[in-house]
């Protein structure tokens, strides 16, 4: 009964690793698909293999999902617990989905986690929530902004008597590699996420010691977040790509390098696993703020940061509702 049980938890991290991939695939792709600079199949192609080469860059945000956020009990109790949380950031993801919001998947998860184990009164370990998730959360889209205006600033001030033509067509090449270099930042955030939490299902089950991710683990979740980003993700790519603002190469470009950036510090500095759509949007509305205030569609910045609020705390009751419902069957 155990191992049917950490096969069923294991396939829905592979479930939620796949909406991830759809959901977020506008996260890395959104600007270039915008600009002209790439076809959205060419795009969506890109960005899938180089999900699978972040995946496989490291694993520190995947141990602290794994170890860091909750401790559930041994056995069925413990299964059921990260069982509920996933089922609650799946619900989030499909439901902000249908609405076209960018919401974040990582935080959809963490607050799922959390929410499934406080109403059961298993440990929840909320210092490092704080440390690695809610300060990162806010720091993040703001860092992302600020250095996004200040870069774009310093690109329009080189080239500031250049011709438009050549320089549009010369960030528009640019903007291949810094679209792949965002799926390479969100391959390396979001797939060590669902490979924290095979991870944390395999210790519950008893069938895996330590903080170590086995290497089935990021092969499967890998693959699972390529396959969800390949399947696209086209509501939520015209939010980002036009909802937000009009994009030009130069903005895209920038937009796209200043995000990754900040993906792979915080990852690699801080295992933090923060939001790549927090991050890009952000980003997105910095080079904006440089055109004019109106150039940006603070209507629409307003409904994904509401998204962004609610993220957390709605995966949480979505998740801790199913953990009291299933807690009589552990």
């Amino acid at each position: 009964m155990t191992l049917t049980l950490v096969v069923l938890v294991v396939a829905v991290a592979l479930v939620f690793d796949y909406t991830n991939g759809f959901h977020d695939a506008a996260n890395a792709i959104a600007t270039a698909v915008s600009t002209r600079a790439l076809t959205p199949r060419t795009a969506l192609l890109m960005a899938a293999v180089f999900n699978v080469v972040g995946a496989l860059l490291g694993h520190g945000v995947a141990e602290t999902v794994g170890s860091g956020i909750i401790s559930p009990p041994d056995g069925h109790e413990g299964l059921l617990i990260v069982f509920s949380g996933l089922a609650g950031a799946i619900t989030w993801n499909l439901f902000t989905w249908a609405l076209g919001l960018p919401s974040s998947s990582s935080h959809a998860l963490i607050g799922g986690l959390a929410g499934a184990a406080v109403v059961v009164s298993s440990p929840v370990h909320w210092s490092v929530i704080l440390d690695k998730v809610v300060i990162p959360m806010v720091l993040s889209p703001l860092v992302g902004f600020a250095l996004a205006f200040v870069a774009m600033v310093g690109v329009l001030w080189l080239f500031r008597r250049a011709r438009p033509t050549p320089v549009t067509r010369g960030f528009r090449t640019a903007q291949i590699a810094s679209a792949a270099a965002m799926s390479l930042g969100h391959g390396l955030q979001d797939a060590q996420k669902t490979m924290g939490v095979m991870t944390l299902a395999l210790i519950a089950g008893g069938y895996h010691s330590g903080t170590g991710i086995p290497l089935w683990v990021t092969l499967s979740a890998a693959a699972a977040i390529s396959l969800g980003t390949a399947s696209g993700g086209w509501r939520i790519m015209r939010t980002l790509g036009r909802g937000v603002i009009e994009l030009d190469p130069a903005r895209g470009f920038v937009a796209e390098t200043v995000a990754s950036s900040v993906l792979y510090t915080t990852a690699y500095a801080f295992h933090a696993p923060i939001s790549t759509t927090h991050t890009i949007t952000a980003a997105i509305m910095g080079v904006g703020a440089t055109k004019r205030r109106s150039a940006v569609r603070w209507g629409v910045a307003g409904d994904i940061l509401t998204a962004w609020v609610l993220t957390l705390p709605a995966a949480a009751l979505v998740a801790g509702l199913l953990s009291l419902l299933l807690h009589p069957l552990a």
